[in-house]
């Protein structure tokens, strides 16, 4: 499943140095998750399946009748039984079981939820609070196992902070074409990017929705070849309209 480069396999630069674009099938693009991925390593490594789609892949096995040629596409993660993380994450730990309040976006109690494990960032269904508009979890706070939550307005983002970079270009010479991905299958995002001494700041110049951190953030940039990697780094904390998470 690892198509990552782009229409040629880690083309080399006059420097010497590999670049990473992402797969032209793009619903199998591995980019998002090799961000972090040295140029050391990047020299050394070679994608050759990211300049053909998935179906061409599977044709090519099956006429070298391969055993995986028609092997189902992965899924979840390999080492939660049968689906349930919640099982997994109640043993290592068991504290996000505890009861809680909710709290909405100017901080005031509101009900009551049975574990922050059963919230997840965006979600809709499921909070249990009567409103006259739909409601969506804005934050979740483990450490006063709270949940926030909020209109779908609070969850717009509007700049993202990040930690631990890692670079595979030279940021500041893509900055008037540079784009962001938050999710593995999310969409780009144009974005502007601030460098600092403890990692950089993020502004979003498109809307996107209920953005969390601990979530890696991707920095591409669009050329004649496709859209090149530049590096990455990891959400520390994100702001809104209405509060910073």
């Amino acid at each position: 499943d690892a198509l990552v480069t782009g229409h040629y396999v880690n083309r080399v630069q006059k420097n010497g140095n590999a670049e990473m674009y992402r797969a032209k099938d793009l619903s199998r693009d591995q980019s998002y998750f090799l961000f972090n991925t040295t140029q050391e390593q990047l020299n050394f490594l070679r994608f050759p399946l990211g300049k053909i789609e998935k179906n061409e892949t599977r044709k090519i096995a099956a006429d070298l009748n391969l055993n995986v040629a028609n092997k189902p596409d992965s899924q979840d993660i390999c080492f939660v039984p049968n689906g349930n993380y919640a099982s997994v994450i109640k043993k290592y730990r068991p504290e996000s079981f505890k009861i809680g309040n909710i709290l909405d976006t100017k901080g005031n109690i509101i009900g009551k939820h049975e574990g922050i494990i059963n919230f997840t960032i965006g979600q809709r269904k499921g909070i249990k609070i009567a409103h006259t508009e739909p409601l969506y979890v804005v934050n979740i706070n483990a450490k006063k196992n709270e949940v926030i939550i909020g209109n779908r307005e609070a969850l717009a983002i509007k700049k993202i902070y990040l930690k631990n970079l890692n670079f595979l270009s030279d940021l500041t010479k893509y900055n008037d074409n540079l784009f962001i991905k938050v999710r593995s299958t999310g969409r780009m995002i144009k974005s502007k990017v601030k460098l600092n001494d403890n990692g950089a700041e993020v502004s979003l110049q498109d809307i996107e929705l209920g953005i969390s951190p601990g979530q890696a953030c991707v920095f591409y940039s669009k050329d004649q070849i496709g859209d090149k990697v530049l590096g990455g780094g990891w959400i520390v904390k994100t702001e809104n309209n209405y509060l910073s998470t």
